[in-house]
């Protein structure tokens, strides 16, 4: 009898073993797997100085090549970069800056496609005086569980890259 008892708990020892490897083989690939399905980065131009920059300004709002589908990009996009130490001015309050407020604003325009591998927001950066370039955030989700999922994704990966880039409001 106890040999029988001793078997059966070395038996369910082993069920027990297995199942633990089982379950942690299965996270550490759900891990990698959701990993390699999202990015986030953002590129600096090397002279930019970000402290300089105190306010931001989306341009041509509604003029950029996506989809009618994406349209809520904008308003998320936007969100974002409330969140950050830039403040936010209409562009039609930029003629009513000071020619020092100006050196501090950055004009910020946005893209976002969707496909069937993945969905890509793009926000860029430019120092308004000269036209330059400053930086530019990437975020991409690839997922494919459905379109509105990846997007989401996507403009979850740039605001992280946003809030990297700019800081975190107080």
């Amino acid at each position: 009898m106890r040999e029988r008892i001793f078997f059966q708990n070395a038996k369910n020892a082993k069920k027990m073993r297995f199942l633990t490897k089982s379950v942690y083989l299965f996270s550490l690939a759900f891990v990698l797997l959701f990993s390699a399905c999202t990015t986030g980065k953002f590129v600096v131009s090397d002279s930019a100085n970000l402290s300089k920059y105190q306010y931001a300004s989306i341009v041509d709002v509604m003029n950029y090549s996506g989809s009618a589908a994406l349209m809520d990009v904008e308003v998320k996009v936007y969100d974002a970069l409330s969140k950050t130490r830039l403040k936010m001015v209409g562009d039609r309050v930029i003629g009513e800056l000071t020619s020092a407020q100006k050196e501090k604003l950055l004009l910020v325009r946005f893209a976002a496609t969707q496909g069937r591998e993945k969905s890509v927001v793009s926000v860029n950066f430019v120092d308004y005086m000269t036209g330059r370039p400053i930086a530019s955030c990437q975020g991409a989700w690839a997922f494919g569980w459905d379109d509105d999922h990846d997007m989401e994704g996507a403009i979850e990966r740039v605001a992280e890259e946003v809030k990297k880039l700019f800081g975190v409001s107080l």
